[in-house]
């Protein structure tokens, strides 16, 4: 590894946290299913924890603190009592390394200008001689996820399931969860299941 691409890689990375900290808006690809009934209005909620969310309270504070906005954008209101909430909300986020390959991208498909590379490893090209590969290859990228899904409060009956999630060159998702919980919730009462872009712009603080 040379002296300039890991300055090249330090550059990127930086450059994608300092993007994410002045993000206005958000694009995600959003999938949802709904059972919500057509009569049925948005009423009253409160965010349930599975056991393993139980355990780390702090980190689901901040899944719930972020999805508040995207719940009452919807028409829904949250209520401290459990027992007078209509529907409960149950929350999940994470965040995976994607190992980027060279064919990714069209414009290196079948060798495209230089041909074919494999994360750094030098090759040689008959007309350019020895070539090392793209640093933007060997950067990792990661797939950040929310979901949400609503049930029921009395019968425990899924009512509706979401799925937002988008790609970056950083790990870090806070900054990114209440554009993310918005654009989940933008189809709400309707069902998309093919994924769609949706561009949410980050909620007032």
């Amino acid at each position: 590894m040379t002296s300039m691409r890991r300055v090249l890689w330090v550059f990127i990375a930086v450059a994608a946290l300092a993007g994410c900290a002045g993000l206005s808006s958000v694009g995600s690809d959003v999938s949802s299913y709904s059972l919500w009934p057509a009569d049925r209005k948005p009423s009253t909620y409160v965010f349930e924890r599975l056991p393993s969310q139980e355990a780390d309270s702090a980190r689901q504070q901040v899944l719930e603190d972020a999805a508040h906005h995207a719940m009452q954008t919807a028409g829904f209101t949250a209520v401290a009592d459990a027992a007078s909430a209509d529907v409960t909300v149950t929350l999940g986020a994470r965040v995976s390394p994607q190992e980027r390959s060279p064919f990714d991208d069209p414009f290196w498909w079948h060798g495209g200008l230089y041909g074919h590379h494999h994360f750094g490893r030098p090759f040689f090209h008959p007309a350019f001689g020895p070539y090392f590969g793209d640093p933007f290859y060997d950067t990792p990228r990661y797939q950040r996820e929310v979901a949400m899904l609503i049930r029921d409060h009395k019968t425990g009956r899924p009512l509706y399931e979401t799925h937002a999630t988008n790609d970056g060159y950083s790990p870090s998702i806070s900054g990114l969860l209440p554009a993310m919980f918005d654009a989940s919730m933008s189809d709400f009462p309707k069902g998309v299941v093919n994924w769609h872009h949706v561009v949410a712009p980050m909620p007032p603080r």
